[in-house]
């Protein structure tokens, strides 16, 4: 492609580029394929030959378009805004024109006294304090851009580990340098940016997560109070990070309590602002600031809440020097004899190479102006609210956390199965698409205003969509508890006929089963009052074949016996006692088994009998029972 044909498809370009956004309504806002889709639509191996640009395009349209999803559709309610706006477009097509890598001053000057001026314009944007500016008097702070929030959470916690690994260094010279590093924790609230922990497993350092309060905010009662028990275990605190509009609710952690606790300790405060830092050039929004002169180091990202395209990630540091000599490599084919009079972007991050990323910050902040940016933040703030409002008036849903900036949390009054079943079906319908977030151990969702030109229409349509799946869903889960119910009543109905069978059975076998109980144990007692041997098996010595017993009560044969007659069973008398008594209950009493027996028998020594049931009525009852 030469500059001729590059004049006309950049052309070309931009206007498919202003059709896309102008008409970006017209798509579905979300991607309705599956996973792998695309490789049956795109060869697996590369053109050995140049093709024409009008089937690329074509291609664009046919093949990548259907699985893009539209973050600056107006039904785009995910994650945060992904800021955007004709002249940061424009700013990074210059950018990628020029094409330089301004990794230092000499490797394109341009490039990085830009980059300086505009982080320092919006460090005062902001309200920074002076130690963090470039060109402050007698200021050794200064601002950088960074490719994400994440990596200036890594490039903070490498400069606090280095400084800390210094000063331990110091006070013990012999100790191994990887001993001192499993000694040093870091510090974050629960509701940090999942990258605090992938940064901390990328240093080698221990992170101790930290619970917030109610209101998702980290206290500094908490930070200190365990701050003081690591120290106390030999630990030693080096850092902590903070966040001013966390991810899953926008909360903000309490900076002007957590900030003299750092200055006590002596540790790294970093400040991430990836999202809620934009806000703070409107000065009504400042108040989450309050305490960032304990600071070492901040970020926001215009990629987000600015009007600015990814990626810009913008980071300051109070103390320049800090953050270079834990980064600090320097060969000599990279260096410059302009060393000391300027500085080298290279030495303040990760990679070398290095965009001209300012120049679409410089063309946004011109074009926008300061109050054009102010307005556009609070438009998003005012909309926010009105959505606020809608939940509110609707008795079915709930606030899940306070509403700022641009941000609202909130769910379907029920379970978490619910809302998650009412997030998924409207992702499913791609009229919206919005994502959850866990807030004090719910399932909430997440409705962010994101798109730039953003209106009430916007909201009241998003509000409809929302209310109409509500409804659609519990409507169909009223049809399926009344279906159940129906179900389950006749189930019942089948159960309880089925159970007076099964009583009924049941209650025909205890009455047989007690019948025989009781036959039983008449049958017994009969043979027991009438056979010595079941009777009392230890008081009968020997039964001869004759009609008259010899009992005995003597161990000894010599000892004189005593000659007494078989005993005779009143029939008449016993079966009237049998029905009229319980025995089990009856035999409870000496005195009344041995007047029952009294009264069935005749011809029985009292003497002989009294001794032989006082000396075994436990065995009668074991027999009985």
């Amino acid at each position: 492609m030469n500059s001729e044909e590059f004049r006309k498809r950049g052309k070309e370009m931009v206007d498919y580029i202003a059709d896309y956004l102008d008409t970006i309504e017209d798509r579905r806002v979300t991607p309705a394929i599956e996973p792998g889709y695309l490789k049956h639509l795109v060869p697996l191996e590369a053109p050995q030959h140049p093709e024409d640009w009008d089937i690329i395009m074509k291609d664009v349209e046919n093949k990548i378009m259907p699985g893009v999803t539209h973050w600056q559709h107006p039904r785009f309610h995910a994650y945060f805004p992904s800021g955007n706006s004709y002249p940061s477009i424009l700013g990074d097509m210059l950018s990628d024109g020029i094409g330089c890598i301004g990794f230092s001053w000499a490797a394109s000057p341009a490039c990085t006294e830009l980059e300086t001026i505009v982080l320092d314009w919006l460090g005062k944007m902001v309200g920074l304090p002076e130690d963090f500016l470039s060109f402050s008097e007698n200021s050794k702070g200064g601002g950088v851009i960074q490719g994400s929030a994440s990596e200036c959470v890594l490039v903070s916690l490498l400069a606090a580990r280095a400084h800390t690994i210094h000063q331990l260094k110091k006070q013990h010279p012999f100790v191994e340098e990887g001993v001192l590093l499993s000694k040093m924790m870091a510090y974050c609230s629960k509701e940090a940016h999942s990258c605090v922990e992938k940064a901390a497993m990328m240093a080698f350092v221990k992170l101790r997560i930290l619970e917030p309060d109610e209101n998702q905010s980290l206290r500094g009662s908490t930070l200190q109070q365990v701050m003081e028990e690591d120290r106390a275990s030999g630990l030693v605190p080096f850092y902590v990070e903070t966040t001013l509009g966390t991810t899953s609710c926008c909360s903000f952690d309490n900076l002007a309590e957590i900030g003299p606790v750092c200055e006590e300790f002596g540790v790294w405060l970093h400040v991430d602002g990836a999202y809620g830092g934009n806000s703070f050039i409107c000065p009504e929004l400042r108040g989450p600031m309050k305490g960032i002169e304990y600071a070492s180091s901040f970020n926001f990202n215009p990629n987000k809440f600015m009007l600015t395209n990814f990626d810009c990630s913008l980071m300051w540091v109070k103390d320049r020097f800090r953050l270079t000599q834990a980064l600090v490599v320097d060969p000599l084919y990279l260096q410059h004899s302009y060393s000391e009079k300027s500085i080298d972007y290279r030495h303040w991050g990760i990679p070398l190479s290095r965009r001209f990323r300012a120049l679409k910050l410089w063309f946004v902040i011109r074009s926008f102006g300061v109050e054009g940016l102010q307005n556009y933040i609070r438009e998003h703030c005012r909309l926010a609210r009105k959505f606020e409002t809608l939940v509110r008036k609707e008795r079915r849903f709930e606030l899940a956390s306070p509403v700022n900036l641009g941000l609202v949390c909130f769910r379907l009054r029920g379970s978490d199965q619910l809302n998650q079943k009412l997030l998924s079906s409207i992702n499913a319908s791609g009229k919206l698409h919005m994502v959850p977030a866990s807030l004090n151990d719910k399932y909430v969702i997440r409705f962010c205003v994101c798109r730039q030109t953003a209106t009430d229409e916007d909201i009241e349509y998003a509000w409809n969509v929302i209310t109409d799946f509500a409804t659609d869903i519990q409507d169909e889960i009223e049809k399926i508890q009344i279906e159940e119910t129906i179900e389950n009543e006749e189930e019942l109905e089948k159960k309880e006929e089925k159970n007076l069978e099964i009583t009924d059975d049941v209650l025909q076998m205890l009455e047989e089963k007690s019948k025989k109980s009781l036959r039983y144990k008449r049958s017994f007692f009969v043979r027991m009052v009438s056979d010595p041997k079941i009777y009392n098996p230890k008081i009968v010595r020997s039964l001869p074949s004759t009609s008259k017993r010899r009992h005995t009560t003597s161990e000894t044969t010599e000892e004189e016996n005593l000659s007494v007659n078989s005993p005779t069973i009143d029939h008449d008398n016993l079966a009237k006692m049998l029905q009229q008594t319980n025995l089990k209950e009856f035999f409870s009493k000496v005195e009344a088994k041995y007047k029952f027996i009294n009264k069935t028998t005749s011809d029985l020594s009292d003497r002989l009998l009294a001794s032989a049931f006082l000396n075994n009525v436990r065995r009668e009852e074991e027999l009985i029972q």
